[in-house]
């Protein structure tokens, strides 16, 4: 039976006041009949008939849309062949700080654009510092990616140097910032992150409808810790380029963090749609739809709203073809039903789980075939089935040695910490209830040193979650319920973690405690579908 409570929380938030100076400024749309992509000054000496349409690419790659950019700024080169800047451009697009590497193919092309805006020149020491700077990454091509990084961050910051007064300098280097900080995801000082938010925020009063200064605020503060205040740029974002399905979907990646799930849904929903409305192949999908999908699909997991998951799980056995290899697409693909089967414990529908659509790129994305090999082993041990389980944890173990032989570090350590928990549920499937602990608190306390992909809205379960799991299984109510509770301070807001809490609580005689924490079950779910009291009333047991 649910308590229902009417609890009040106050979020207090000291951000930039990047909501109240959106309300003062109109928005001037970058090109196109009712485009809106925000506002972006960017002097070029291509000829002034293009000129328009360059700032439109640029703001284009400040919200991520790089195929759009890489159009646009082809078309700006072949109006103007003199523009070594519109090579710039396309070189640029290439390029995508945040996300994975660029694939062999995407060097190559972004090779090739960087000489073609040698070639063409530039007219300028400024556009011809540009060029320099994005050479920097490109070559030598026989460099690695953290080393074609680093050029390029310290070719921005000798720009920002030699031209003070260049804002868009300075705005793509935060995004270097950013991207330094985050291939450090054992810093828990976020002091790369800071000071590109610092840099970020200096010029917010000038340029209040910049896309990237909004985008990137939210990456900075996109952890646990500093999400609060990045609350007013992700309101301002979606408003400032709401042309652009990343800018709709990016709010989410601060409502996540804060277990804001209206919100979340909210913008994903805007997100999928815009994603879906820029497909220009039929029968294609969009990879923007995809990832808003795999938010959409954890929120209304927290809520308890199982049929929209099952309606959004129907969508994706349907997809053919992507529009682009994007991790992100990949990820979705396997977290959504991944996340679906655990986080409702339908351990059967989580071992019976394929790697699927078939005849999508699965080989060249280790990571996302791991999420399901992890959901399946954990769903056999669960069940007893031991065998099935060290099946899909040895495939496991191969998915990381292909990702350790790729020097992919972060994806290794992430593959890794679902191989302790898979091992800590056999463990326990065995009886070996202290292994069992063992792994998974190493499991937890692994996770717990390294920070979520921004690709990601968070770990199909939480190990700490899992661990807390597990105590309240074996009768240590009181430890679980600490464990629930570090859990929760990561990850606020989630359902399981809340229902375990109060069940750990109710068993640990506190009292109190157990009242509150079921009041905000209550509040989570609210008027959910049936279903709902199953997941609630499971947590004493598998």
């Amino acid at each position: 039976m649910r308590i229902l409570v009417t609890v009040v929380l106050s979020i207090l938030i000291a951000g930039s006041s990047v909501r109240a100076q959106h309300a003062q400024h109109e928005h001037h749309p970058m090109a196109g009949s009712g485009e809106r992509l925000g506002s972006v000054e960017f002097p070029v000496s291509c000829a002034p008939e293009v000129r328009a349409q360059f700032e439109r690419g640029v703001a284009l790659l400040h919200s991520f849309w790089y195929d759009e950019a890489e159009r646009t700024f082809r078309a700006v080169a072949a109006a103007d062949r003199r523009c070594g800047m519109a090579w710039w451009g396309v070189a640029m697009a290439q390029y995508h700080p945040l996300w994975t590497p660029p694939s062999p193919e995407d060097l190559a092309r972004g090779r090739k654009a960087a000489n073609e805006a040698k070639a063409a020149g530039a007219k300028t020491p400024r556009e011809r510092a540009y060029i320099d700077a994005i050479r920097a990454f490109y070559f030598p091509a026989s460099a690695d990616h953290p080393t074609r990084a680093r050029a390029y961050e310290k070719a921005i910051e000798e720009l920002v140097r030699r031209h003070p007064d260049d804002d868009e300098a300075k705005i793509f280097h935060a995004l270097m910032l950013i991207e330094h900080g985050m291939s450090m995801p054992n810093d828990k000082t976020y002091t790369w992150q800071k000071k590109a938010a610092a840099s970020l925020n200096a010029m917010l009063e000038k340029h209040p409808e910049h896309p990237g200064i909004a985008h990137y605020v939210i990456h900075s503060f996109d952890y646990p810790a500093l999400a609060h205040l990045a609350v007013d740029a992700a309101h301002a974002y979606s408003k400032i380029a709401p042309s652009s399905a990343h800018a709709l979907h990016m709010p989410s990646h601060i409502f996540v963090r804060l277990g804001m799930w209206a919100d979340t849904i909210d913008s994903n929903r805007a997100s999928a749609a815009a994603g879906i409305a820029n497909v220009r192949t039929p029968g294609v999908t969009s990879w923007d739809s995809l990832h808003a999908w795999d938010y959409l699909a954890y929120a209304h997991l927290q809520r308890g709203e199982d049929a929209e998951v099952e309606a959004l799980m129907r969508e994706m056995r349907e997809v053919s073809k992507l529009d682009a290899n994007s991790f992100a697409a990949y990820y979705a693909l396997a977290a959504v039903p991944a996340r679906y089967a655990l986080e409702r414990r339908d351990w059967a529908g989580a071992a019976a789980l394929e790697v699927e659509p078939a005849g999508l790129a699965w080989e060249k994305i280790p990571y996302a075939e791991a999420l399901t090999a992890f959901a399946r082993a954990v769903g056999a041990a669960r069940r007893g089935e031991v065998g099935r389980a060290r099946e899909d944890l040895a495939r496991l173990g191969e998915l990381r040695g292909r990702l350790e032989s790729a020097n992919n570090a972060y994806w290794a350590e992430q593959v890794r910490i679902t191989e302790l928990l898979a091992e800590g549920w056999i463990a326990r499937a065995e009886g070996r209830d202290d292994d069992a602990l063992a792994r998974l608190r190493s499991a937890a306390d692994r996770e717990d040193a390294t920070e979520k992909s921004p690709v990601t809205p968070g770990a199909v379960v939480p190990a700490r979650e899992m661990l807390g799991d597990l105590l309240l299984e074996l009768g240590r109510p009181s430890d679980a319920l600490a464990e629930y509770e570090r859990s929760l301070a990561d990850n606020p807001n989630r359902l399981n973690g809340l229902t375990g809490a109060a069940r750990a609580a109710q068993l640990a005689g506190a009292r109190a405690k157990a009242l509150d924490y079921y009041a905000r079950v209550g509040k989570l779910l609210g008027g959910a579908g049936a279903g709902t009291e199953t997941r609630v009333g499971a947590r004493s047991g598998s």
